[in-house]
Parts: C-alpha cells; structure tokens; sequence
C-alpha cells in the first residue's frame, strides 16, 4: 500500500469521530471514543490506552460508529456504557434497531443545569 494511502476508513484526516467497542481478554467489552480508532487501537494494545484494557487487553475490534461531532459521540459512547451486556452484545453484532435508539436525539441541545443554592448551615 502507498504511503499516501491511510491503512484504513477509520484513520482519515477527517472531522468524523468514532465510537468504538472492544472485545477483551476474558470475553470482556469496552466502549470508548477516538478520532482515529486505529491508532487508539494500537495505544490500547500496547498497554497505553485505559487502565482497563492494560488490565483485559483487547483481542478484537467488535464494532465502529462514526458520528459528525464530538458532542454527539461522547453521548453515544455514554448510553453504550450504561447498557447491559446482553444489549452491547446485541449492538456489537449489529442490531440496527436498538442502534437506532441509542442515536435518537444525539444532536438535540441539553437545557443547563439549574444551579442549586449552597444550603445555609
């Protein structure tokens, strides 16, 4: 392959994030964000990444979503997290029903927080 050429579609210079799920030692899943998820593969690999894959190294890439903004993968990769594992299961293998859930209302603004008052002691 030329050196021009990127080693996959997941290490475009481009301003698309990612999403992505991991199967790790121990039959384990993690859920994580990058911009390019081959490099932040490699990191975890090596040991580098999160404290969890240096614990459970990865064996395999289950499942890349690609998103528009860094907002809307953040949220994404924290409804993933909150899952339970038959439904991650489910996701990895490409259930794009429940895929569909999980994106609906990614890019819709959050109203902010009303900040509470300190109670007087």
């Amino acid at each position: 392959m030329p050196a021009s050429e990127p080693a996959s579609p997941y290490t475009v210079m481009t301003k698309a994030h990612f999403v992505y799920m991991l199967r790790c030692k121990g039959d384990r899943i993690y859920t994580g964000y990058a911009v390019d998820v081959d490099a932040r593969y490699e990191e975890h690999c090596s040991g580098r990444g999160a404290r969890f894959t240096k614990a459970f190294p990865p064996e395999c890439i289950l499942h890349i979503f690609e998103l528009e903004t860094r907002e809307e993968a953040l949220r994404l990769e924290a409804r993933i997290k909150k899952l339970k594992r038959p439904q991650k299961e489910l996701l990895a293998a490409g259930d794009s029903a429940l895929e569909g859930e999980l994106r609906a209302g990614l890019g819709e603004r959050l109203k902010p927080k009303k900040k509470r008052r300190k109670k007087r002691v």
